[in-house]
């Protein structure tokens, strides 16, 4: 059965554990997961846990003059309940959102599709989607750890619910309230089937059938008297039956009463998916600002998951992009293809990404043999900036020569646009 929208979603944060990234990058062997949906999973790392935490050590020293806390806690992780589509592409929206409302800075992503269980009743595999976030907790203003109050958790909460597009977990009391009632539904659907089957019995034992498990026989002066040992030996085995077959009954109910209600659930989970899509697009198409805004929102989405995976490839091969340009573009040509086919982004939409120049330069800056940080526009110099369009500019021009279908052939068009 499928295992979608009807789940909440909810993140909370705690101290990193020490064996953090040998869970959460499957450097050993767990008994808990299923091995052939380990394949599955996706990655992301910016740093090692171990560096960010002498970055973190280093930075609070120059900035307050005092060594980090040894009871802090600079690097904190959580696990987010994700959908099964749910994207890299979401979770590095997920992450700006954090970082540019509460200063929480993602630097690791690693989200399991091989955890979960086998249904006791069912024999049926239930996968725990879910994703852990490690996180840089770390104040750049002040250099200490970041200090939230009660309502900065509830707002990670609703910023996780919103760019998931899942159902925001509720409140502690809500929960505990909603539990006890569905314990006392449970309890009434218990006797309920407790009455029936007491009345299914006395319907039995008033049959003929229970008479037959009387043995009866001639004494020596010809009366009819019970054999009251095989008689007790019949009901014994009757009974035994009985009570297996109910058992079975049972089990089978409370398996399809299940599945009514997961269904009922999921049914549920998907109207309310469908209306908020259907208000979304009616909103969209009646309104050019909104559109023009959403339309701007997806499309920075992209150029950000495109960005942070050639940051990922360097930080897994940092002598990647010490090559050829020619080689350059392949390497850029398969991590789009890449991103698009993990993040179900359409080719149109990387289309529009290298359309802009600002786009493109910002994503061409990255390949800079040598230098492994990220450098974005707005820090590059006239004449460097110049230097680097022209260089931009050589490369799509390669891009157009060569012959082969890459997925940024409609670079091909756009180089005589840009071409000076």
């Amino acid at each position: 059965m499928d295992y979608f929208i009807a789940v909440k979603t909810s993140i909370n944060f705690k101290a990193v554990k020490t064996d953090s990234e040998a869970h959460n990058f499957r450097k050993k062997t767990f008994d808990y997961i299923k091995k052939d949906l380990t394949g599955k999973n996706e990655y992301w790392v910016e740093n090692k846990i171990s560096d960010r935490v002498k970055s973190i050590e280093t930075y609070c020293k120059e900035k307050s003059g005092r060594k980090l806390q040894k009871n802090a806690m600079p690097i904190r992780e959580a696990v987010v309940v994700i959908k099964e589509n749910t994207t890299m592409q979401d979770l590095h929206k997920l992450s700006k959102r954090l970082e540019e409302e509460l200063k929480i800075r993602i630097f690791q992503i690693a989200i399991h599709k091989d955890e979960g269980h086998y249904n006791k009743d069912s024999k049926e595999w239930k996968p725990n989607y879910h994703a852990h976030l490690v996180a840089d907790w770390q104040d750049l203003v002040t250099g200490k750890t970041l200090k939230h109050q009660s309502f900065h958790y509830s707002k990670m909460q609703d910023i996780t619910a919103e760019c998931l597009e899942m159902e925001r977990g509720v409140s502690g009391s809500i929960g505990r309230l909603e539990a006890i009632e569905f314990k006392i539904q449970k309890k009434e659907n218990e006797l309920i089937l407790l009455n029936s089957k007491v009345a299914q019995m006395k319907e039995e034992l008033k049959s003929k059938k229970f008479a037959d498990l009387i043995v009866k026989e001639n004494d020596f002066l010809g009366f009819s008297r019970i054999k009251t040992d095989k008689t007790i030996e019949n009901y014994e085995r009757a009974f035994k039956s009985y009570n297996t077959e109910l058992l079975k009954n049972k089990e089978i109910l409370q398996s399809k009463s299940k599945i009514i209600t997961e269904l009922q659930q999921k049914n549920i989970g998907f109207n309310k998916e469908v209306s908020l899509l259907k208000n979304k697009l009616s909103s969209i198409l009646s309104n050019i600002a909104v559109y023009s805004n959403e339309k701007e929102t997806y499309f920075n989405s992209v150029k950000n998951t495109i960005i942070k995976k050639i940051q990922f490839e360097k930080f897994k091969q940092p002598k990647l992009f010490d090559t050829t340009k020619d080689k350059l573009i392949t390497i850029i040509d398969r991590i789009c293809k890449k991103v698009s086919e993990e993040n179900n982004i359409p080719f149109s939409s990387l289309e529009e990404i290298f359309k802009n120049p600002d786009s493109s330069l910002e994503i061409f800056s990255l390949l800079n043999i040598g230098d492994h940080r990220m450098q974005y526009i707005e820090d590059i110099p006239v004449q460097q900036k110049k230097k680097k369009d022209k260089e931009v500019m050589r490369m799509t021009t390669k891009i157009h020569k060569r012959k082969q279908r890459y997925c940024f052939r409609f670079l091909k068009r756009q180089v005589q646009v840009q071409r000076i």
